[in-house]
């Protein structure tokens, strides 16, 4: 908890400097700049907030004490009511602070991009793409999220080739993050004749949506194409250069974006996912100099590992990171009640990061 503590402080003082610097007329001046601290501000003001709770809770109880020795009985007995109801909004504050610290990083508040591609399986691998985003979609509007479709590529028999979405709303990239890795799905297709159940995967990527604040694209780097966007859509689709194939040179990170009619459009959804993608591959780079202090329960998230198994013969929903099961499977994918699951995913990370907190000691 010491550490924990020291954090919170140590924020809880940057807070403080920025708000000394966003006044300084050199920084306005500096729109960039500017704009940088107050998203940095942004983060930080619950941190300051809860230290100076902090603070005023202990002065409260260091002057209720001073009065525990009052001659006065009612002056101590009221003396250690405040010191006890103090105490424990104390307690409730470092419980809640705690947890939050465990379970959250700089990302957790950020929208989220889902990019779910089909494996090895054909057709019923797209299916099971498309049989995911309709999950993720009825899980977000459980929570109140808005669900924004990036790119799309249609598949036959209803399935998708690939999708990319956004995901809007308070916390998504927390609740969705464990979601990146391949999931498995067994069953029995419905273009099988003879019954037997057949194995197919997809990938999924769960991104932090990235702000440009967060990612300096200069235009150099970028090689940008217009062309005639495919699929469905009739000739009207097909007579406009809308289709916007976007290209990074640097990374070599390629965008297609042609879910919108104006190139425009697709360009600003295009930037967006390029935007995403490099802030995950800056993230991961702090990442890897950080010394591997635990393996967490939940894996990598690299969308390479195995995480999931959707059993329909079985009814059941097994994620392999934790060894967790949830069963009535068609109805969780039907009503996108994923919240037992997620919780667990949670709950096994936090624990981790206990683990590692008292390895570090």
């Amino acid at each position: 908890m010491d550490a924990i503590l020291t954090s919170l402080k140590t924020n809880a003082n940057r807070f403080d400097e920025i708000e000394r610097l966003i006044i300084d007329p050199a920084v306005i001046s500096n729109g960039a700049k500017y704009s940088a601290l107050m998203k940095e501000r942004g983060t930080l003001q619950r941190d300051h907030d809860r230290a100076r709770k902090l603070e005023t809770l202990q002065k409260s109880i260091d002057d209720a004490k001073s009065l525990l020795a009052d001659p006065d009985p009612e002056m101590r007995a009221e003396a250690q009511k405040e010191v006890d109801q103090a105490k424990g909004e104390m307690d409730a504050l470092m419980k809640q602070i705690e947890n939050d610290f465990l379970t959250e990083d700089e990302d957790s508040h950020r929208n989220a991009i889902i990019e779910i591609r089909p494996g090895p399986g054909g057709e019923e691998a797209a299916l099971f793409v498309s049989d995911l985003t309709k999950l993720y979609t009825k899980y977000a509007e459980k929570k109140g999220w808005k669900v924004e479709v990036l790119d799309m590529g249609d598949a036959e028999m209803g399935g998708l080739k690939h999708i990319s979405f956004r995901v809007a709303g308070p916390d998504a990239y927390k609740f969705l993050r464990y979601e990146s890795g391949t999931h498995r799905v067994q069953r029995v297709p419905e273009t099988e004749a003879q019954g037997r159940i057949h194995t197919s995967t997809a990938t999924v990527a769960v991104l932090p949506e990235a702000e440009e604040v967060d990612v300096q694209i200069n235009e150099a780097d970028l090689d940008i194409q217009a062309t005639r966007s495919g699929g469905p859509g009739g000739q009207a689709v097909n007579k406009t250069s809308s289709c916007i194939i976007l290209l990074h040179k640097p990374t070599g990170i390629q965008i297609r974006c042609q879910v919108e009619r104006s190139q425009h459009q697709n360009r600003a959804l295009a930037m967006q996912l390029l935007r995403a993608r490099l802030y995950e591959l800056k993230a991961n780079e702090v990442k890897s100099k950080r010394d591997n202090l635990r393996k967490s329960q939940i894996g990598s998230g690299d969308r390479s590992e195995k995480i999931r198994t959707y059993n329909y013969p079985q009814s059941r929903i097994t994620d392999h990171r934790i060894g967790f099961s949830i069963h009535n499977l068609p109805a969780v994918m039907a009503n996108g009640t994923l919240d037992e699951l997620v919780q667990a995913l949670l709950d096994a990370d936090r624990e981790a990061k206990v683990k590692a907190l008292g390895a570090k000691k």
